[in-house]
């Protein structure tokens, strides 16, 4: 793509974005990096998000998380994201679970932090040792801050050996948390997948995700939902653009997330140029990018 091309091809930098949400009956909105950073909330989001629905439109937070919707609810809670910024969540740990009892699973190896041991406490299956299990459910690394997903490879080789399918109950591969990023369940389960193991997604960018998400929006809306008319929000090419744009919805890009150090050099605006260059093998185009979600 020539300079030229790629200045074409640069969406709309938004300072405000409700001009653009105007045009919409529902938001699917990204959570870590959009909403909060893993620290605190974002309160210009929060604002933006509670002034559309105030105006009609309905707001679905789409998490990757792998934890199921009340837990994430609770996260949001104390990080004092404000409650009437959502009608609902749908969970990465929601599917993990539609999931589970739609096999038939009944015996589960957890490879992932204590933390989020109560994605399994309504589940008929048990955790077991991985000799005993039917699948591994990967919620994330033991210790983000110390391992490497390499550091899994020969438990990886073991599961591989019986040919375990491993559920990934958070496909990101890295996190942002407050301007630092750690390794996610997402780049154990790329490994696994590499080697030959069956590996389940469950979570964005993947069709079943952003398929829970509409039905849970248009259970919302008094008449039937266009998909036109629904704009998917988040800060990452790899999971929530490829996601909302293979599902066919509109979608804006929130700089101020996992990839904040490309795209905001300057730390308080969006570069033209670096939005260009980022954008130039991205699988499609943003309607419009913004430092922030702001009304």
């Amino acid at each position: 793509m020539s300079h030229r091309d790629a200045a074409a091809a640069v969406p709309p930098i938004l300072e405000h974005a409700a001009g653009l949400l105007s045009r919409y009956d529902v938001l699917v909105c990204d959570v870590w990096g959009v909403v909060h950073d893993g620290r605190r909330a974002f309160d210009a989001a929060g604002d933006a998000l509670a002034r559309f629905r105030t105006g009609g439109g309905s707001v679905v937070l789409l998490s990757n998380a792998p934890l199921p919707c009340e837990g994430v609810s609770r996260l949001l809670a104390e990080k004092c994201v404000r409650r009437d910024a959502w009608d609902a969540i749908v969970s990465s740990g929601d599917l993990v679970r539609a999931h589970v009892a739609g096999h038939g699973l009944r015996r589960l190896h957890h490879l992932g932090p204590a933390r989020d041991l109560m994605l399994f406490e309504t589940m008929a299956a048990r955790l077991v040792g991985m000799d005993e299990a039917d699948a591994i459910v990967c919620t994330g690394l033991a210790d983000e801050r110390c391992e490497t997903a390499a550091d899994y490879e020969p438990l990886l080789r073991r599961a591989l050996t019986r040919g375990l399918p491993l559920i990934c109950a958070n496909p990101d591969q890295v996190v942002d948390v407050g301007g630092v990023l750690f390794p996610c369940a997402g780049a154990i389960a790329r490994i696994y997948e590499d080697m030959g193991g069956p590996v389940h997604w469950a979570g964005k960018p993947y069709a079943p995700a952003y398929e829970a998400a509409f039905r849970v929006a248009a259970s919302l809306r008094p008449s039937p939902l266009d998909r036109h008319r629904v704009l998917a929000v988040g800060d990452s090419l790899a999971t929530d653009l490829a996601g909302a744009v293979g599902y066919g919805l509109d979608f804006l890009l929130i700089a101020n997330g996992i990839h904040r150090a490309e795209l905001m050099p300057s730390g308080t605006t969006v570069d033209e140029r670096a939005l260009a260059k980022l954008l130039m093998d991205a699988p499609a185009r943003p309607v419009a990018a913004a430092a922030e979600l702001c009304w």
